[in-house]
């Protein structure tokens, strides 16, 4: 073979390895680390979901307490879980829609009505994080809650305004407080959570402090849902902060009380504002479920009331005199371990349970509810 006619095989040979080996790095299979891995803090925010992807904000009826329960591509996070007589409610609804590890737990500040059925939810899921203003609270429903994140085996974080962090495809953004105070309401933990080009806002208690604080740092605040802060009180939703919410879909959760929440002040702003309002009080349960694009609405009940009434103070309650609660001595409880209620020993009911289903207790009222027991409504312990 003359020599050009050699060399000219050999470059050939050469420029065909090289190709080959360029086809192979290009064609082969990736790794299963390589085909899920998500570009690092998440998917960007406002975002087309993933087309197998969806979001849905539970507000659960807790009376005049707040609870919601988010869930995002399978993963849920719990904002706050009413009083403590809720904590069995808290556990029955998270129990019936399969949630069994919650992300993320926020109690938004140390109020019973925001903390005390948090330990419901902890009875029956796992937890990943747990968010709380404060990691201090001097009331029984505080401590409860303490105790029942520490049988998890996790501590409380106290979150700071501007983290973030993501729950499935949904971003999750911590705006407040920036500034605490000695006010536990306008110490609340507000959230916005932002999934595709819907949004939700979470406020907790806050009111007109804490509102100015975050109109202050300039966050961004439109959403298109808004949960209404204090249960509709006229300490919260101002013009100002209103305006830059701006929102399609307001939430009050609220129940009967003595304060006049929801306030025609607030009432009135929303309907200035164009929001479409919902209510605990008189729809029950609320589920808003976005597409990334739009937010539909299902209710319990009552999804054509009018929700935009002014509502009646109820009447104080007269102090409870019945001989029942001296009777029963502080803390001794009787329990009805197939019903899950409790009594005081006095109770009539107390002594109809057979001896099979009869335990006696001794104990804060607070961890009986905590451990899922629902109190007597005929003897009110």
């Amino acid at each position: 073979m003359k020599k050009p006619v050699k060399i000219a095989l050999i470059i050939l040979a050469v420029l065909l390895a090289a190709a080959a080996a360029v086809w192979a790095v290009t064609r082969s299979p990736q790794t299963p680390a390589e085909q899920h891995a998500e570009p690092t803090g998440g998917a960007p925010a406002g975002t087309r979901p993933p087309g197998e992807s969806f979001f849905e904000a539970h507000f659960i009826n807790v009376g005049e307490a707040d609870a919601a329960l988010v869930i995002c591509d399978g993963h849920a996070m719990l904002i706050d879980g009413g009083n403590s007589s809720d904590s069995r409610r808290v556990y029955s609804y998270i129990k019936n829609h399969f949630v069994e590890h919650l992300d993320y737990v926020v109690g938004t500040h140390s109020d019973e009505d925001h903390i005390g059925g948090i330990p419901g939810a902890l009875v029956w899921a796992s937890a990943g994080k747990v968010y709380c203003s404060s990691d201090k609270g001097g009331t029984k429903a505080f401590e409860n809650f303490v105790k029942y994140v520490k049988k998890r085996g996790l501590s409380i974080t106290v979150p700071k305004a501007g983290e973030r962090f993501y729950l499935g495809s949904a971003e999750v953004s911590v705006l407040g407080p920036i500034a605490f105070s000695n006010d536990p309401n306008n110490d609340s933990i507000v959230l916005r959570i932002v999934y595709g080009k819907t949004s939700f806002l979470f406020t907790g208690d806050m009111e007109r402090e804490e509102e100015q604080d975050i109109l202050a740092s300039g966050a961004e605040l439109k959403s298109t849902v808004l949960k209404v802060a204090h249960h509709g009180s006229n300490s919260s939703t101002s013009y100002p902060f209103l305006r830059e919410v701006m929102p399609e879909y307001a939430v009050i959760s609220v129940g009967e009380n003595q304060y006049g929440h929801p306030t025609e002040q607030v009432l009135s702003r929303l309907r200035d504002a164009g929001a479409r309002v919902f209510r605990t009080d008189m729809q029950g349960h609320i589920v808003l479920r976005s597409d990334g694009r739009r937010v539909t609405a299902e209710v319990q009940r009552n999804e054509g009331a009018d929700t935009l009434a002014a509502s009646t103070p109820a009447p104080t309650a007269p102090p409870k005199t019945s001989p029942t609660e001296s009777e029963a001595g502080e803390g001794n409880y009787v329990l009805n371990v197939k019903t899950g209620k409790f009594h005081y020993p006095s109770c009539p009911s107390a002594a109809e349970i057979s001896e099979a289903n009869r335990r006696e207790y001794s104990g804060s009222r607070e961890e009986l509810i905590g451990m899922g027991y629902e109190p007597c409504k005929r003897c009110r312990p």
